[in-house]
């Protein structure tokens, strides 16, 4: 797989517990797994917006709908 060198800062108390908490051979790894966790997040989040707006955008023709097939539905129901 192809890298890249990416320079970006994060607050002190961030970098220090990551020196802290991860040897300096294994940060690259371990903030790349991290970055790539947290942009599953937000993908999951928007795909769950997007069905979200879907839904209320059809919701009027999904009730049409439903209303035409009520009668034949509830045909076999006993009563």
């Amino acid at each position: 797989m192809k890298t890249l060198k990416l320079n970006f800062t994060v607050p002190e108390d961030v970098a220090e517990a990551l020196r802290a908490h991860v040897s300096k051979r294994k940060r690259s790894a371990f903030v790349s797994a991290a970055v790539a966790e947290k942009l599953k997040e937000l993908e999951k989040e928007q795909l769950k917006q997007s069905l979200v707006e879907g839904y209320q955008a059809r919701r009027a023709e999904d009730i049409e709908i439903n209303q035409q097939w009520e009668g034949a539905t509830l045909e076999e129901w006993p009563r």
